[in-house]
Formats: C-alpha cells, sequence, structure tokens
C-alpha cells in the first residue's frame, strides 16, 4: 500500500473524492440542481409561450385567409356589377343614338321636303314671270294699240267682277 501513497494519481484520485464530498456537504448539488430546474422551467415557460404565439399566428393567418378570400369574392362581385352597369349604360346608349339618329333623319327629311316645296315655288314663280314677259312681249309686239286699251278694259272688268 506504501506505493498507492506514493503514486500521484491516487492522491489526485483522493483529492476529487474530498471535494465533491465538499461540495455535497455543503448542498452544492442542490444548487446546481435548483438551477437546472429553473432553467429547465424557463425553457418549458418558452416552449408553452412559443406555442400560444404560434396557434395566435395560425388563427391570425386563417382570418387573414378568410379576409382575403371574402374581399376576393366581394371584388369579384363588384366586377359582375360594373360589367352589368356598362352593358346597361352601353345599351342605353344604343338606343338613345338611334333615337337621335332617328330625329335627325326625319329633321332632315323635312328640311328636303322644304326646300323641294320651295324649289317648286320659285321654279313655277320663275315661270310665271317668264310667260308673263313671253305674253307681254308677244302682245305688245302683234296688237295693236286700240287691241290693247280693249283687253285692258275687259280684265278690268273682270277683276271688279272678282273682287265683288
Amino acid at each position: 500500500m506504501s506505493y498507492l501513497l506514493q503514486d500521484t494519481s491516487f492522491w489526485a484520485f483522493i483529492g476529487l473524492v474530498a471535494f465533491f464530498a465538499i461540495i455535497w456537504r455543503f448542498g452544492v448539488h442542490k444548487a446546481i440542481a435548483k438551477g437546472l430546474d429553473s432553467r429547465a422551467y424557463a425553457i418549458r415557460t418558452e416552449l408553452d409561450e412559443a406555442r400560444r404565439l404560434r396557434e395566435e399566428a395560425q388563427e391570425m393567418l386563417a382570418k387573414y385567409e378568410r379576409q382575403q378570400r371574402d374581399a376576393a369574392s366581394e371584388a369579384e362581385e363588384i366586377v359582375k356589377k360594373a360589367k352589368l352597369d356598362a352593358e346597361f349604360i352601353r345599351e342605353n346608349a344604343r338606343k338613345e343614338l338611334a333615337q337621335r339618329i332617328e330625329r335627325r333623319t326625319a329633321l332632315a327629311e323635312q328640311r328636303i321636303a322644304q326646300a323641294e316645296a320651295q324649289a317648286a315655288k320659285d321654279v313655277k314663280a320663275l315661270a310665271a314671270d317668264i310667260a308673263v314677259e313671253a305674253a307681254a312681249k308677244l302682245l305688245s309686239e302683234n296688237l295693236t294699240k286700240t287691241q290693247r286699251n280693249a283687253l285692258v278694259k275687259d280684265a278690268a272688268g273682270e277683276l271688279a267682277e272678282r273682287l265683288n
């Protein structure tokens, strides 16, 4: 056994056992266990908080996905309504345009008819003027003064009868 007392490994082992005995006596192992337990509790608390936050995030994600679906369906409804409104406006514009065209066509036809009537009047008046001038020329060239006076008297008599 004397060789054990000279061996440095033996003394290192004895020192290690003594160190652990002192640590055990002062309750360092309890402090270490308590520290580890508090660390485990803190980790467990953080994990629970992370789980809770994850669940909240999933709920919020589901809520926003629902809102996005609702917004998309609402946008589709708005687009459908806008298309219907545009079609309604287009149909009304077509009808109004057709009515305007009809009114303008009727107005143009009326103006054409008035212009035709005026042109016919002008042609008749011109023909009458030409006929009067031709008759006057023929009468003045072919009739004598006594014949002209007789025609004027007859015309005056007819005029007096027609006016009465």
